[in-house]
């Protein structure tokens, strides 16, 4: 059998294999309430074959969605839906994971295929909210709210509400997004933070909100279920976050309780010059778990089985997340056992498709 399609146990969890449906904003919902397109998304890929299937960052607070579109999990009346999803995606063999996300003074913005910039006041728009009144974009005439304390920890509240609906839908993994230039990891860099208080300043200050944010869903999130962190290991900027913080944070997370860190990076600045390409971003995964001991998560364009399989074999990651590849191709898992060899589990109702060769 191929590392690929080889179970990993996190805790009490076991997944199938080492294939990770990454989370993936749909913006398709109305008040945060998921619906049949969630369940449609997210349920086909469990019916592909993927070991773990991550909700696409659902906001903790109804100011925390990046657009007016996204999945929420800030009120009770959320769950109910939620749980149809986790019932369909564990019927089909996968595991029910959930990003919980704040996305800080990236909110307030119009769908990306209406172009995706922060809306004006009369659109429809909110206050947005961040560590310092620094924008997203040098341009834009609107400065996001310095939090206060009481603030910050009202939002850190909001988490631990978020991770208990999150378990009462029947989730199995959490994710904490502190990635991409939302709100967690505006607090990290100190491009974005430049505060003078608790919460700003030093590294250890820096990351002070990510530790509240981890012990926070801890009270709440039971200690035989994984709890993972999203991180952009890199804010491919000068004097920004890097890969040197990221592995200490790293070790400090571990330290935590933390038990994979899912390692992308960017997104913090408009500006940085990112050299995107196959594997780009797996060197960090490879640094942080060889350094610190740590489980990781790969991701970021790659796209074919063979490649998935070398980084496993090669020991610089242990899950793949599967992103934009997966929505050109649902069946992904599928097709890689195929290509690898392997001998899956397929759904009854498809099993007549099923090549001879694959055939037990």
């Amino acid at each position: 059998m191929s590392k690929l399609f080889s179970p990993l146990t996190l805790k009490d969890v076991t997944l199938k294999n080492r294939i990770v449906v990454s989370p993936m904003c749909q913006y398709s919902a109305v008040d945060g309430f998921a619906n049949d397109w969630h369940l449609v998304h997210l349920g086909s890929r469990a019916v592909g074959g993927a070991g773990l299937i991550i909700q696409e960052a659902s906001a903790v607070t109804p100011e925390g969605r990046i657009t007016h579109a996204d999945l929420g999990i800030w009120k009770d009346e959320h769950v109910e839906k939620l749980k149809q999803i986790v019932s369909f995606i564990h019927e089909n063999g996968a595991i029910a994971g959930i990003q919980l996300a704040h996305a800080g003074r990236k909110a307030s913005c119009d769908l990306p295929w209406n172009g995706g910039e922060q809306l004006s006041e009369g659109e429809n728009s909110w206050k947005t909210v961040g560590p310092s009144p620094i924008p997203f974009k040098p341009d834009q005439q609107t400065l996001p709210h310095e939090l206060s304390i009481p603030e910050i920890q009202e939002i850190v509240f909001a988490f631990r509400a978020a991770a208990k609906r999150a378990l009462d839908a029947g989730y199995k993994v959490v994710e904490i997004h502190a990635a991409h230039g939302y709100l967690l990891h505006q607090f990290l860099s100190p491009l974005s933070n430049q505060r003078t208080d608790i919460y700003g300043g030093s590294f250890e200050n820096r990351i002070r909100l990510v530790i509240d944010v981890v012990e926070a869903v801890q009270s709440v999130w039971p200690d035989n279920l994984p709890l993972f962190v999203r991180i952009s290991a890199t804010d491919w900027t000068e004097n920004g976050w890097d890969e040197n913080d990221s592995v200490q944070l790293s070790a400090v997370l571990k330290d935590r309780g933390v038990d994979l860190i899912d390692t992308s990076s960017g997104g913090n600045v408009p500006d940085a010059v990112i050299p995107a390409g196959p594997n780009y971003q797996v060197p960090y995964a490879d640094q942080i778990r060889n350094k610190i001991g740590i489980y990781t998560g790969a991701v970021g364009v790659i796209v074919d089985a063979n490649q998935a399989e070398e980084i496993l074999q090669e020991g610089k990651a242990d899950l793949i997340f599967i992103a934009r590849e997966s929505l050109r191709d649902a069946y992904f898992p599928t097709h890689a056992a195929q290509i690898l060899g392997d001998d899956v589990e397929w759904p009854n109702q498809y099993v007549r498709a099923k090549r001879e060769t694959f055939k037990k």
